[in-house]
C-alpha cells in the first residue's frame, strides 16, 4: 500500500468492526503531518469521521524504515504494537489519548477517535490557551507514574546502560552524521564530543524513571473540542526514561509558554547534556528524512539550520536559541 493509496474498499472490515454493520466509509483523505506512519480522515455516510493510522514501509518518509529493533528505546521505530503499548501506558497515568475503535493487525491499521479541537501549536499562537494547564497536570502524573527500568512499556527488559549513556552514545553517532554533512559542524566536532562527555559525567545514577512521550511539540497535543482538555497523539515513541529528556524538548517547543509546563525538582544536569543532544539530532535528522522524499523540504532545511546554531552556542556553554513561532518541527529527531 503505497503513500496516500488507502481506499474506501480497503476499510469495510475496519469500519464495520468499529461501528457496526450499519455504517460505511465514504472518502479518505490523507492528512498532512506524520513522517513514519499514514495518518489519514475517514469520512462515514452520516456525516461522522475518524482518523485512521497507517503503518509500514511505504508510508515512512524515513530511508530505511523498518530497519530498526523496536525494544531499543529511540530507535526511530513505528508500528501499530508500539502505539497500543504507548497509549495504555498512558492510559494507565491518566492521561487522555484518542479512543482506539478498531485495529488490524495484520495490516498494521488503527481506525481512531477523530479529536476536531484542533492543535495546541494553532491555539498557542493566538495566546495561552486553558489546555496548556491540562497538558502541565498530564505531564505531572506521567512524571509520577514511574518504573524501575528504562525503556518502550512493550519490552519488560530494558536496557542496562543508563539513560544519561543511552543518550551519549546517541548523540556521538549523530554528530558523526551531522559533521559528515555540515562543515560547520565537523569543525567543532571535537569540542562538540568533549563537551557531550563532560555534561554526561556531571550526571548521577538514577534508579527510577518517568513516563515520557517523547517528542511533546504541541503539534502532538490536540484539543477536545467539547472539553476543551489536552488529547496527546504520536504515542509510538512513549517510553519510560528520564524526564528531563521531555522537558529539554519541551521548552524549546513550547518557547514563552514553556514556565507553565516546567516541573518542580528537574534536574540541571540532565537537563544540560539534553539541550545539546536534541540540538544535534535536529541537525542529523531532518538531513537523513530529506535522503528521501518528503515533502516540506524547506523548512526541514530551516530546523537544520535552528539547530546547528544551537549546536555551535550549546557547545560553547551558551544555550542557543531558535526564532519564536514554529520551533523544532514535527518530530524528525532520530
Amino acid at each position: 500500500m503505497a503513500r496516500g493509496t488507502v481506499d474506501v474498499a480497503d476499510l469495510g472490515g475496519l469500519v464495520r468492526e468499529a461501528f457496526g454493520a450499519g455504517r460505511r466509509a465514504e472518502t479518505v483523505e490523507r492528512l498532512r503531518g506524520g513522517t513514519a506512519k499514514g495518518v489519514y480522515r475517514v469520512r462515514l455516510d452520516d456525516g461522522g469521521t475518524a482518523i485512521l493510522y497507517a503503518w509500514g514501509a511505504a508510508e515512512s518518509y524515513w530511508p530505511g524504515a523498518g530497519n530498526e529493533d523496536p525494544a531499543l528505546p529511540f530507535s526511530g521505530a513505528s508500528s501499530l504494537d508500539l502505539f497500543v503499548a504507548g497509549r495504555a501506558a498512558l492510559d494507565s497515568a491518566g492521561v487522555r489519548t484518542p479512543r482506539v475503535y478498531a485495529a488490524d493487525r495484520e495490516r498494521s491499521l488503527a481506525l481512531v477517535e477523530d479529536v476536531r479541537g484542533g492543535t495546541l501549536e494553532a491555539l498557542l499562537e493566538r495566546g495561552r490557551h486553558p489546555a496548556l494547564d491540562g497538558l502541565a497536570a498530564a505531564l505531572a502524573a506521567m512524571r509520577q507514574h514511574r518504573s524501575g527500568r528504562l525503556g518502550r512499556p512493550s519490552y519488560p527488559a530494558g536496557p542496562a546502560a543508563s539513560c544519561a549513556q543511552i543518550i551519549l552514545e546517541r548523540a556521538l553517532r549523530q554528530l558523526g552524521e551531522a559533521a559528515r554533512r555540515v562543515e560547520r559542524i565537523h569543525a567543532v566536532r571535537e569540542r562538540v564530543v568533549d563537551t557531550l562527555h563532560a555534561l554526561a559525567d556531571d550526571i548521577q545514577p538514577r534508579d527510577r524513571y518517568g513516563l515520557v512521550h517523547g517528542e511533546l511539540g504541541p503539534d502532538h497535543v490536540l484539543i477536545d473540542a467539547a472539553t476543551q482538555e489536552p488529547v496527546l497523539i504520536d504515542l509510538d515513541g512513549v517510553l519510560f526514561f528520564d524526564v528531563e529528556w521531555e522537558h529539554a524538548f519541551l521548552e524549546l517547543r513550547f518557547g514563552d509558554h514553556y514556565p507553565t509546563l516546567r516541573l518542580p525538582g528537574l534536574d540541571e544536569a540532565r537537563l544540560r547534556l539534553y539541550r545539546l543532544a536534541q540540538a544535534v539530532s535536529l541537525v542529523a535528522g531532518p538531513l537523513q528524512l530529506l535522503d528521501g522524499d518528503f515533502p516540506d523540504r524547506a523548512f526541514m532545511l530551516q530546523v537544520v539550520e535552528w539547530n546547528i546554531a544551537r549546536v555551535l552556542g550549546l557547545s560553547d556553554g551558551v544555550q542557543g536559541q531558535i526564532p519564536a513561532g514554529r520551533r523544532a518541527g514535527p518530530g524528525p529527531t532520530r
